[in-house]
């Protein structure tokens, strides 16, 4: 940068001459100045009201709003009462209104998905770690993980329970309104964030009836390098894992959420770590990860051409449903949306009715079923065979 080459201006000294007329025109700032910070302050009560004394909330009450507050939208897609929706969230707000929309859209997705099962739900639990609070203004804004147990059983076989978790890290906004708090903004990554599936009742009924038809797979005998993939990403699942492991990605690699999404970085290190895969010059991880360990079209063509992995079958939902029923533990789907590949998901296994379950980072899913929050009709999937 060039130094401004003109000399620097002289700095003078000004004293005030204290006068009646000088001391009546800072009397007068001074109350324009309390004025003004009653309208525009931490004091403002018009604005930007703080929050009352009697009402402020302490780390345990907070935990305890966060706790009522999910457990009652987890039980909307129990009841489909969506109405409940309306007491939690302030609906003056933009921001208030869309993340009020957002858990209907996912309230709407659960319920489709479970309908072309054959299938309901009939238990949600989440838990809660609180990492951040922060006071504003008119209430907190708060970052916690939430990590969601979802239990489900087929319509002809009500007392075999399966289940499956989804977890994320939030961020929210909450205000004290109209004597009692409300959310005023959320923002969390979700595969429910795109409008529901609205499949024709023919179509329901088809897979329905194809899904009900099948039985629960064995996988007793899988090649012990596939068990020991499986083992590593269920260990590494972050937000959606098994409590004991602490809800932690392995922190000898790069988190890519912050940088377009981690799906990647965590199916290789499931078939590297886990899966006794070697690194190649193409597919290679060295303080940063090259394209093919990164980047999911990549990676999904890499493992194709290098001979690690073959095509089952691709297509919309309706082509490859019955083909997914071939897919093993350790083997992966590739998730391609207007000609782009988006997402990278490993199975780890199968539900009662033998229904592929995956694993996958961003939003972080265990044990999830394949197409949940993919099956919009406008998703093609690669269903990829890994040769162990």
């Amino acid at each position: 940068m060039e130094k401004d080459p003109r000399p620097p201006k002289r700095k003078t000294t000004r004293f005030l001459v204290v006068t009646k007329k000088n001391l009546f025109r800072a009397g007068l700032l001074f109350v324009l100045a309390l004025g003004l910070f009653g309208l525009f302050g931490k004091g403002s009560f018009f604005l930007f009201p703080q929050i009352p004394a009697a009402v402020q909330l302490t780390e345990d009450e907070i935990h305890r709003f966060l706790y009522e507050t999910i457990t009652l939208r987890d039980r909307i897609v129990i009841t489909g009462d969506l109405g409940l929706l309306d007491s939690l969230y302030d609906q003056e707000t933009r921001y208030g209104r869309w993340a009020r929309e957002h858990q209907v859209r996912k309230a709407q997705h659960l319920t489709t998905w479970a309908q072309k099962q054959g299938a309901r739900f009939i238990d949600l639990q989440t838990i809660i770690r609180l990492r951040n609070i922060k006071p504003q203004k008119s209430g907190y804004s708060l970052v916690f993980l939430a990590s969601t147990v979802y239990k489900y059983v087929y319509l002809d076989d009500p007392l075999t329970v399966n289940s499956f978790r989804l977890g994320a890290y939030h961020s929210m906004d909450i205000g004290y309104k109209d004597e009692k708090w409300v959310i005023s903004r959320e923002w969390y990554p979700d595969p429910f964030a795109a409008p529901p599936p609205r499949p024709k009742p023919a179509e329901t009924a088809k897979w329905q009836g194809y899904i009900q038809s099948r039985q629960a797979r064995d996988f007793s005998n899988l090649n012990p390098r596939r068990v020991a993939a499986v083992a590593y990403a269920d260990r590494y699942a972050g937000a959606a894992a098994l409590p004991e492991t602490g809800f932690a990605y392995n922190p000898a690699y790069k988190n890519y959420n912050y940088l377009g999404g981690d799906c990647t970085n965590y199916a290789s290190q499931v078939l590297h770590e886990g899966g006794k895969f070697p690194k190649t010059p193409a597919w290679n991880y060295q303080r940063e990860g090259s394209k093919a360990w990164v980047n999911a079209g990549a990676f999904k063509d890499y493992m194709l051409y290098s001979g690690r992995g073959s095509l089952i079958a691709r297509g919309v939902y309706d082509k490859v449903l019955r083909a997914s029923y071939e897919l093993l533990p350790g083997d992966f789907i590739a998730y391609m949306q207007k000609g782009k590949v988006e997402h990278i998901s490993i199975v780890t296994g199968a539900d009662s009715r033998g229904y592929t379950l995956v694993n996958s980072h961003n939003a972080d899913r265990y044990r999830v079923p394949w197409d949940l929050g993919w099956n919009t009709g406008k998703t093609e999937f690669w269903l990829i065979r890994v040769h162990y």
